[in-house]
């Protein structure tokens, strides 16, 4: 799994509200189909919840991601958790939407953080993001479970 991250986030951490987190060490849900690995959530439970780490498809449009996110929701259930929560990016549109329709809301904008977070801990993040869009901002997303 640390190669498959490393590949993927170009660096064996991500970034997540000033926070460096591995998603190697964290508790993870693999997705296949036909046999084959074609996607990896990661998360991270404490007192706020079940807090996804990192989420990948390697497949876009068969709902890798959607069955991801409802195990991890199962699983933060199963858990006790209240709190089912994740952080974005500004320029992760698509993304956005598919947690919005899940009825996760918006509950924090972290103005910079990406910005800082390039300046602080991870200088290699891409300046642009998906479509042309500066990467700058963090959003953080939750559905409450109680």
């Amino acid at each position: 799994m640390p190669g498959f991250v490393r590949e993927r986030w170009h660096a064996d951490f991500v970034v997540n509200h000033g926070t460096v987190m591995r998603p190697a060490e964290c508790p993870g849900l693999v997705a296949r189909l036909d046999g084959e690995r074609v996607g990896l959530l990661t998360y991270h439970v404490d007192a706020q919840g079940l807090e996804v780490v990192s989420l990948d498809s390697l497949r876009e449009g068969v709902g890798v991601g959607h069955a991801l996110l409802d195990a991890a929701e199962a699983e933060a259930r199963r858990q006790g958790c209240r709190r089912f929560w994740l952080v974005t990016t500004n320029d992760n549109l698509r993304a956005l939407g598919i947690y919005q329709r899940r009825g996760m809301r918006l509950v924090a904008l972290r103005a910079g953080a990406m910005d800082e977070a390039r300046r602080t801990l991870k200088p290699e993040l891409a300046e642009i993001g998906n479509d042309g869009i500066p990467l700058r901002d963090e959003l953080e997303l939750e559905l409450q479970l109680d």
